[in-house]
């Protein structure tokens, strides 16, 4: 018996191990090209990431369920203004709400920056997103500058739009 329970145990450490190293579904890195995506905005218009080539873009996942997601996003608004003259985009990508719930909060806090919405969660899980919110600041050639999990203050978004456009 304790020879099965040690067999079960190498087999099942052999396989999370195997998949670790030889799963095909590879989360973007900063560096990475920002994977593409098709979805609706808050109007219904399609939308895609190749709206904003060759822009510099802040892309956040968020959900109106998240709290630190709330929280963070009057200094995401204040960003966006603020880097709107310089080109860079600001885009909130909600995770998988109906357009009413998402239109009534964003419309509560006085959010003008773009929402898209990923009904679907098919662009959540291209960018490897499991913990909300998450931020990918994608550099104007499409590859990812780099990635915030959590919640980021207002300080923390300058300086990271600061740096991604100082290294063009």
């Amino acid at each position: 018996m304790q020879i099965a329970i040690l067999a079960l145990v190498i087999l099942a450490g052999g396989l999370a191990i195997g998949n670790a190293l030889f799963n095909k579904e590879r989360i973007p890195r900063a560096g990475d090209r920002a994977p593409q995506f098709k979805v609706a905005d808050l109007d219904g218009t399609r939308r895609s990431l190749n709206d904003w080539a060759d822009k510099p873009l802040v892309l956040n996942f968020w959900g109106t369920f998240c709290p630190p997601c709330k929280e963070e996003m009057p200094a995401l608004q204040r960003q966006a203004a603020k880097w709107a003259e310089r080109g860079v985009g600001v885009v909130g990508m909600n995770l998988g709400e109906d357009a009413v719930t998402v239109r009534d909060f964003v419309r509560q806090l006085g959010i003008q920056f773009p929402i898209y919405l990923d009904t679907d969660d098919v662009v959540r899980e291209a960018y490897g997103v499991n913990q909300y919110p998450t931020t990918f600041f994608i550099q104007p050639d499409g590859r990812i500058y780099t990635i915030i999990i959590g919640q980021m203050d207002e300080a923390t978004i300058e300086s990271a739009v600061e740096s991604m456009l100082d290294s063009r």
